[in-house]
């Protein structure tokens, strides 16, 4: 048995090379050489055949073509490969059967993970909230502190304001008298600065006093004399705390009090021998003359007259301040 597979061992290669060769030389010769070639060809077929016999190996085709031995055997090899496949294909594998059903104590166990794991959901849930609470807790109270410190600062900022006013008040009434005119209890200082006559009474209650209000003729001889001497020598009406707003004629104080002295103007009289004149003086009629246009009262500053205008006029203003 082993002379035999050392036969073969030498044999096949040559014949093989031989078979190679053989067709090397169909392809190199051609025409007449084609009988001899084919007996080369039957005569290797055969010797291939017996050796196969002779090592035991599966007989190949005879009938077909011996220069297709090397693809024959490959064909062989492949087929011998696809019925291992199909010898492993036709092995049985061991199937997996259908998985048993779950049992009771199964699905009770499954049901008591899930809850326990809501459970701890919750937990964590009711720990954030709690944490909320704590912060949401902590920033009323901010709040409240704010608003309190808005409160006294509001309170503060009020009670500063309220300061501030007493000392401009208190700083205006002191600038009326080292400034302006003292006579008895009161204090007369002029403002050069053009209002209406409402304005010019807040900018001197403002300043802690009041449009002046001259009581009697010797206050009003003293505010001529003042107003004269500041604003000399011309002649500007000034305003007076006093109006007739509330009623046509019903002549008051800006503190509510009734005047009782007047000093209207009064225009020119005729000189005497002159025939006089019914009709009124164009520049100087007497007054009061406006009725409910002219509602509100002026000083003449050359001679001390009284004048009515209409009270959105803008005229210089004497404030009055007490002493």
């Amino acid at each position: 048995m082993q002379a035999a597979w050392l036969l073969g061992a030498l044999v096949v290669p040559q014949l093989l090379g031989f078979g190679h060769g053989a067709r090397g030389a169909e392809r190199e010769w051609e025409g007449g050489w084609g009988g001899a070639q084919e007996e080369e060809r039957e005569r290797e077929a055969l010797m291939l055949k017996h050796l196969q016999e002779a090592l035991g190996l599966p007989a190949g085709r005879g009938d077909e073509n011996p220069a297709r031995t090397v693809e024959g055997k490959e064909d062989w090899e492949m087929e011998e490969d696809q019925g291992e496949e199909e010898e492993e294909e036709a092995t049985p594998t061991p199937s997996s059967g259908p998985s048993p059903s779950p049992t009771p104590e199964d699905i009770v166990t499954y049901i008591l993970g899930r809850l326990a794991g809501l459970d701890a959901g919750l937990h964590q849930l009711h720990v954030r909230l709690h944490a909320l609470d704590t912060r949401v807790v902590e920033l009323t109270q901010g709040l409240r502190q704010l608003r309190d410190a808005a409160g006294d600062t509001r309170d503060a900022v009020q009670a500063l304001q309220v300061a501030q006013g007493r000392a401009e008040r208190e700083h205006g009434r002191l600038e009326g008298c080292l400034k302006g005119l003292r006579l008895g209890h009161k204090c007369f200082l002029l403002s050069r600065d053009f209002e209406t006559q409402a304005a010019a009474q807040a900018r001197c209650t403002a300043r802690g006093g009041s449009l002046a209000q001259p009581a009697d003729r010797q206050q009003m001889e003293a505010l001529t004399r003042y107003l004269r001497a500041a604003l000399a020598p011309y002649n500007w009406p000034v305003w007076l705390g006093v109006h007739d707003r509330r009623a046509e004629g019903l002549y008051l104080f800006e503190n509510g009090q009734r005047v009782s002295f007047f000093a209207w103007h009064r225009a020119p009289r005729p000189e005497l021998g002159a025939q006089p004149s019914a009709a009124p003086h164009p520049l100087s009629p007497d007054q009061p003359n406006g009725g409910t246009l002219e509602n509100c009262v002026a000083q003449a500053s050359d001679d001390g007259s009284w004048w009515d205008h209409d009270c959105q006029r803008r005229l210089y203003y004497v404030c009055e301040f007490p002493f």
